[in-house]
């Protein structure tokens, strides 16, 4: 059990919902949800990412949040029936425990822990996404690529990362030009070894110097709401 929400609960609490778990092996690319789309499943990563993404009219698009095994997709429509806000996209393929929303409203009518837990993630999603929001107005590409490169790394613990420019770009709000140039000199200054498609972190105390104050802030909002989040 890699979901750290899940492996949280109690035995007793975890049973209410245990029967009705199944898992599921999501690739890279897969779409979950599409703004005002019902969300009738819910998903706890394993070892996958699952960005969400906000979207524009003219098909522009910027990650706000993203999802790993600290907690779960679709949270929120198990406290009473929900659309999705955003656009939900496997970022890296892996493994889900999937419940259906009805099931998991059950299982929290019956548990007052499994409710806390995740009203506390719900409200460490929130605070993700405000601040990913100064972050993307206020702070360099630069400082945003490393941040995003080590909160990627926080929730699949390796250090060789599939991602496309067109991938890294969406996920910046920035032309793939610049993911080019910001990667190249990331590169040479030896933090990082960048091939097509794959990022190698080299130096993860160097990304972090260059990180904006946004990696530290949304990964101390996860550890004061949820029982280890991301791992020791």
């Amino acid at each position: 059990m890699k979901n750290r929400l899940l492996a949280s609960l109690p035995p007793e609490d975890f049973g209410y919902i245990a029967a009705q778990l199944s898992h599921q092996d999501l690739e890279k690319g897969k779409l979950l949800y599409d703004p005002g789309d019902q969300i009738d499943t819910v998903y706890f990563p394993h070892d996958c990412v699952i960005s969400l993404m906000t979207l524009m009219e003219n098909g522009a698009a910027i990650e706000s949040a993203t999802i790993g095994r600290e907690g779960g997709m679709g949270l929120m429509a198990a406290i009473s029936p929900r659309q999705s806000l955003s656009r939900a996209i496997v970022q890296a393929p892996g493994g889900v425990s999937r419940i259906s929303a009805s099931a998991l409203r059950e299982g929290v009518e019956r548990s007052a822990i499994l409710r806390d837990l995740i009203e506390r993630h719900n409200d460490a999603l929130f605070g993700h996404a405000i601040q990913s929001v100064a972050c993307n107005a206020l702070h360099a590409v630069e400082a945003r690529f490393c941040r995003w490169l080590l909160g990627f790394r926080d929730r699949i613990d390796v250090d060789t990362i599939s991602l496309t420019q067109e991938f890294l770009a969406d996920m910046l709000g920035v032309q793939r030009t610049t993911v080019t140039a910001v990667a190249g000199a990331l590169q040479a200054k030896g933090l990082i070894r960048y091939r097509r498609g794959v990022v190698d972190i080299l130096d993860r105390a160097g990304l972090e110097a260059i990180a904006c104050e946004c990696y530290g802030a949304v990964r101390k909002g996860y550890e004061r709401l949820l029982p280890e989040p991301f791992g020791s």
